[in-house]
């Protein structure tokens, strides 16, 4: 054999024993990772492109300036009405303060004459020479009666209750008396007035009471 066709065939298996190396050599793909691999065959979704809006008509420009308008004096009227709505509320607590404050004034306006009255009573009383006491009596009286007129005017009336039958809800009983001379339960006697403001009671007038004597007690006394 010559020379030439020694070196082909060491070439030829030169090169089957280093593909059998590299065949050897190849390393095995875990089945899991390939599952887990990114298919790469995917595509990508393509994104939808925005349709544009047509611009708005004359009519619609008109249409919407004219909401704009409306919408501005709404909102011009709505602060009026509640700068409004907020005075009112101050003038109102103010209104309340002064009426708490000054709620006896017609009374006491009423009652300035009466005030009168008894300072002219008190001098005449002092520069009385003979310090007489039907002036000071008649003073007293027309005080009194200035009084009473007062509070009539306002709306105060006395609860006049003797010879009246008791009323829990007009009298106060301070003690009962034993009398034939009454039925049981009627007022005999009041020892201090009440007085009602209209329909409402200011005080309730203290009274005795008529009970019925006991008869044995009658009959140990005759």
């Amino acid at each position: 054999m010559s020379s030439e066709g020694k070196e082909g065939n060491q070439k030829s298996n030169h090169i089957e024993i280093t593909n059998s190396k590299e065949k050897g050599n190849t390393t095995q793909v875990d089945p899991e990772l390939e599952s887990q691999a990114p298919d790469q065959t995917d595509e990508e979704p393509e994104t939808e492109e925005k349709e544009e809006l047509p611009p708005p008509t004359p009519e619609e420009l008109k249409e919407l300036r004219q909401r704009a308008t409306k919408a501005e004096e709404y909102y011009d009227r709505l602060q009026r009405q509640v700068a409004e709505a907020d005075n009112l509320r101050k003038r109102l607590a103010k209104e309340k303060q002064d009426a708490i404050r000054y709620a006896n004034e017609s009374l006491i306006v009423e009652l300035l004459p009466t005030m009168d009255s008894f300072e002219m009573a008190i001098n005449a009383a002092q520069k009385s020479d003979d310090n007489s006491i039907d002036s000071l009596k008649t003073g007293i009286e027309m005080i009194y009666t200035q009084i009473k007129r007062t509070l009539e005017e306002i709306g105060v009336t006395e609860i006049d209750a003797t010879g009246q039958t008791f009323d829990p809800s007009q009298h106060e009983a301070m003690s009962r008396m034993k009398t034939n001379k009454a039925e049981e339960g009627t007022v005999l006697e009041q020892t201090r007035k009440g007085y009602r403001l209209r329909d409402r009671l200011l005080r309730a007038a203290s009274v005795i009471v008529a009970i019925p004597p006991d008869d044995a007690q009658e009959e140990t006394e005759q």
